[in-house]
């Protein structure tokens, strides 16, 4: 019995000091957006033709986050993960400051503004981009090009109708499932990622990730929203 007492009471004193720190713990919003396509592939596309507007999943982000900031408020930790090589290509197409607009919308919002090259570098922040025993991620939606697989960073950018830059569903388990909260909300607006990406994500992450079943349609004045073909949402 003494032996017993002695082995719990540190048990006892841990999760005492370590369960009010936990709940204690900063949550952290994250928005990942991926980069828009060039219409030098696109244009032969014709109706089918992706991004005619630059800032599609940059505006979808700014919605989001005007929102996370009306629910949260001023000092809730809201960070976007931008790839950067799609805008610094589309800039050249556009003539215009692509960087200093996406900089604008950090300067509005109080963001922190990450940009990264590649899945690996997404991972790495989720990882470590933050002490993940202190900030812990309740939030994290995707804006951007998918497949059934994978989110495509730069879908149509450096090659047509493909991509050089993706986090597919196979790299998720390298992502620590101890930074998330315990209930987070995780969802993509990317197409096609509720047909197995978000089944993936759910086995390797043990949270649900909230995906779409077909394509989805961005707007320039909303949210995205589900396309007229028949959408739905699925985790």
């Amino acid at each position: 019995m003494k032996r017993l007492r002695a082995f719990l009471i540190p048990c006892l004193l841990f999760f005492a000091v370590a369960g009010p720190l936990n709940a204690a713990a900063t949550p952290e919003y994250i928005i990942l957006v991926g980069g828009p396509s060039l219409m030098q592939w696109e244009k032969y596309k014709g109706a089918a033709a992706h991004d005619h507007w630059w800032a599609n999943f940059v505006r979808a982000g700014r919605i989001r986050t005007e929102q996370l900031r009306e629910k949260f408020g001023p000092d809730a930790k809201i960070t976007w993960l931008v790839y950067k090589q799609g805008y610094v290509d589309r800039a050249a197409q556009e003539k215009q400051d692509l960087l200093g607009h996406i900089d604008s919308v950090r300067a509005k919002f109080n963001l922190n503004l990450v940009y990264f090259h590649d899945g690996a570098e997404v991972i790495n922040y989720l990882n470590q981009g933050q002490p993940r025993d202190q900030v812990k991620v309740a939030f994290f939606e995707y804006f951007g090009h998918s497949n059934k697989a994978c989110f495509m960073f730069d879908y149509s950018s450096a090659i047509e109708s493909a991509c050089k830059s993706w986090l597919h569903d196979s790299e998720l388990a390298r992502i620590n499932r101890r930074v998330f909260t315990r209930d987070p909300m995780i969802r993509s607006w990317g197409c096609h990622t509720g047909e197995r990406m978000s089944k993936k994500w759910r086995v390797a992450l043990g949270t649900r990730m909230w995906g779409v079943i077909g394509k989805t349609q961005y707007m320039t004045h909303e949210l995205p929203i589900l396309s007229t073909a028949g959408g739905k949402w699925v985790y």
